[in-house]
């Protein structure tokens, strides 16, 4: 649990670090995200952003449990 934890704070630390040059990646912008604009009413959903991001942390996981 130390370990795990360890390891969170230590991602937390670099991706703030490192926010400058994530914030420019179209993440939250892609193809399939859904974006509702009406009067006095905006929905936003960024479905495909959630699906790639599932996908890259469960290849990050698969590949670190080997």
């Amino acid at each position: 649990m130390q370990r795990l934890l360890l390891v969170l704070g230590g991602l937390l630390i670099a991706a703030a670090a490192t926010w400058p040059w994530l914030s420019k990646l179209p993440l939250g912008r892609l193809p399939g995200d859904i974006h509702i604009i009406r009067d006095g009413f905006s929905f936003y959903f960024p479905i495909t952003t959630c699906i790639l991001v599932s996908v890259v942390v469960s290849v990050v996981i698969w590949i670190f449990q080997r």
